[in-house]
């Protein structure tokens, strides 16, 4: 592996333990461009590593908190009136950061999450008539609860698809927990944690990612993925052509952080179940879209 991205993934294990596979399918999802969606059960570090890789990969990070009561304009901002020159100005929400920390989205009502969609999507959102360009690099990492727990919105398929890739954190072992129990404070150890890239270098790993070959033999394994997930019998939802280059993208991230400009098969397989779990899950919930996920890696052939 590249020792820069080796050195991300060292410094960040040491605050969140036990979760170095974690870390590094986090960083490919940024590396390529797209949104991470993290579900699991609260107090299990989702916030902890957010807040690691935005230190450490040097952008300017917001978080958002939200509730049942937030509205649109509490994240994204809104027009004020002022007095003096007797006119509206628009002054942004917490929205316009480089990575912007969604905490709990699915608590907050179907309305707000929508707010969501068109910057996730486009880069930029609408208020009044007006674009307002966010910020690039632009990420959102959004965690959420188990679908089944009170007081939550399931977020609908179409911004479940908007998300690179998907991730559980599940508990720590008893060991892992032990060395916590006995460790310094995460929050102390956060304010000590200097950044390993700045925004001009993500911005150009990102285009290096572009710019990795995709064989034919590659593409046509994408495409047999898709192809039985759509086949009558299979349980997930059917995969879209976007979950296909979804999945593409992923696996040219995951081989840049092995230093090379071309994807094999293997890299597919390593972020398949994290970029198509959510996608096959929808409403049943990730953890059972993985579980789909990981019946259809078994059930396609692997080109060799």
């Amino acid at each position: 592996m590249n020792h820069k991205f080796q050195a991300l993934i060292s410094e960040a294990s040491k605050i969140v333990l036990d979760k170095e596979a974690e870390v590094r399918l986090a960083v490919t999802c940024l590396l390529a461009g797209g949104h991470l969606l993290i579900e699991d059960l609260p107090g299990v570090g989702k916030t902890t590593l957010v807040q690691v890789l935005g230190r450490l990969i040097g952008l300017k990070t917001r978080r958002v908190q939200f509730t049942i009561d937030l509205l649109p304009a509490d994240v994204i901002g809104g027009q004020v009136y002022h007095p003096q020159e007797q006119k509206f100005h628009f002054h942004p929400g917490p929205l316009f950061s480089q990575l912007v920390m969604a905490d709990e989205l699915n608590r907050a009502s179907p309305r707000t999450q929508s707010a969501l969609l068109q910057a996730m999507e486009e880069g930029e959102v609408s208020v009044d008539g007006i674009n307002h360009v966010l910020p690039k690099p632009f990420y959102v990492i959004a965690t959420q609860n188990p679908h089944q727990q009170t007081g939550t919105f399931p977020l609908p398929e179409s911004q479940l698809d908007r998300f690179l890739m998907s991730l559980e954190l599940n508990h720590a072992q008893k060991e892992t927990e032990v060395k916590i129990f006995q460790g310094e404070d995460p929050r102390q150890q956060l304010q000590k944690i200097e950044a390993l890239f700045n925004e001009q270098e993500v911005e150009k790993l990102i285009k290096e990612v572009e710019k990795v070959k995709v064989s034919t033999i590659v593409a046509q394994y994408v495409g047999d993925l898709l192809e039985i997930s759509r086949k009558p019998g299979f349980e997930g939802n059917p995969l879209s052509t976007r979950a296909g280059l979804a999945l593409t993208r992923a696996a040219k991230a995951w081989a840049i952080m092995d230093g090379r400009d071309y994807v094999r098969p293997e890299d597919v397989q390593s972020v398949l179940i994290p970029v198509l779990g959510h996608r096959l899950g929808g409403n049943h919930g990730i953890k059972r879209g993985r579980e789909w996920a990981y019946q259809l890696q078994k059930s396609t052939a692997v080109p060799v």
